[in-house]
């Protein structure tokens, strides 16, 4: 009796495990536990708070990503996030929304940011940013095509609610900023039901450095790394290199360490107004799979700029 129970609590695990394969497929090949982007560069905010508030005015940005497309479940993820300096001296605000899609999971974060920046010379800002997060979990387990019914993967999660916490520095002038970051500090486990399988979020640790040359009057040239660290799983590096044209085109390139190389192309409508498009190439056996034709991403950018009469150059970050 004992081993037939024992057998079978095995074979509940091995079911459940791969139902929800569409949700660890993405750690298991990338080391993804956080939403990934390849435009990192226009959407800071949303893996450092202390960037809330650094470009000066009020800042709304909205991306969108469908990552290895033509694979049913591969990940999407929408983000929205608004951030500006407020009255007082030093202090900024922001509010950021993700959205991130994968199989018959989804997650919502919500995240309040806060940040306090000093001067350290003329052009030199350091500010410190803390975060305030609550996730939303849905896992319709329903939707997974079972060969026999099991009562656990019925029971689908609906709005699971865990709050979190980050937070960050970004030191940043007019050529160069550089940040270290993490989102989220507390590591929640989920996926706990009748203790058959624990999946706990890891702190994610991000990196972020790029520095700007101007080549001549009208070409920029800027190339940025971010990293990111996560416990247990391979380091992560994304390097990229942008140029802008005369203030408006921007054209680059970018390689994540063992998984993917990208294009970028961007077009700055006006100072207030930023397009941007990604598409990523997978170097991984993943990537030379029939059914995986890249992944695509697309991000817009409003700033709310009072030029008061002097016309004011869109910063390259």
């Amino acid at each position: 009796m004992i081993k037939f129970e024992q057998k079978n609590r095995a074979i509940k695990k091995i079911k459940l495990l791969f139902g929800l394969f569409c949700f660890f497929l993405i750690s298991v090949v990338s080391a993804q536990q956080d939403a990934q982007y390849t435009q990192y560069m226009y959407n800071t905010v949303s893996v450092n708070p202390a960037y809330a508030g650094s470009r000066g005015q009020i800042s709304v940005a909205a991306l969108h990503r469908s990552q290895w497309i033509g694979l049913e479940g591969a990940p999407q993820t929408q983000t929205f996030n608004v951030h500006s300096p407020i009255g007082y001296r030093g202090v900024g605000l922001g509010l950021s929304i993700v959205n991130d899609k994968i199989g018959p999971t989804s997650e919502t974060n919500f995240d309040i940011d806060f940040s306090y920046t000093i001067y350290t010379s003329t052009e030199g800002r350091l500010s410190f940013g803390l975060k305030a997060s609550a996730n939303l979990l849905d896992i319709r387990f329903s939707e997974l095509n079972q060969y026999t019914q099991d009562q656990i993967l019925q029971q689908d999660i609906d709005n699971r609610l865990s709050p979190n916490i980050g937070a960050g520095i970004y030191y940043h002038t007019q050529k160069f900023y550089a940040g270290l970051s993490v989102p989220r500090f507390l590591e929640t486990s989920h996926f706990d039901e009748a203790s058959l399988s624990t999946a706990k979020e890891q702190m994610n640790f991000y990196f972020i450095t790029g520095y700007v040359w101007d080549l001549n009057s009208s070409l920029k040239f800027k190339p940025a790394v971010l990293t990111k660290v996560v416990s247990g799983a391979p380091l992560q590096m994304d390097m990229s290199v942008n140029f802008m044209f005369s203030e408006k085109f921007i054209l680059g390139g970018a390689y994540r360490w063992d998984a993917a190389f990208s294009g970028l192309a961007g077009f700055q409508i006006s100072n207030k107004f930023l397009i941007g498009i990604a598409y990523d190439r997978e170097v991984t056996e993943l990537g030379n799979a029939a059914f995986n034709d890249g992944s695509f991403e697309v991000v817009l950018r409003y700033d709310f700029i009072s030029t008061k009469g002097n016309l004011k150059s869109p910063r390259f970050f």
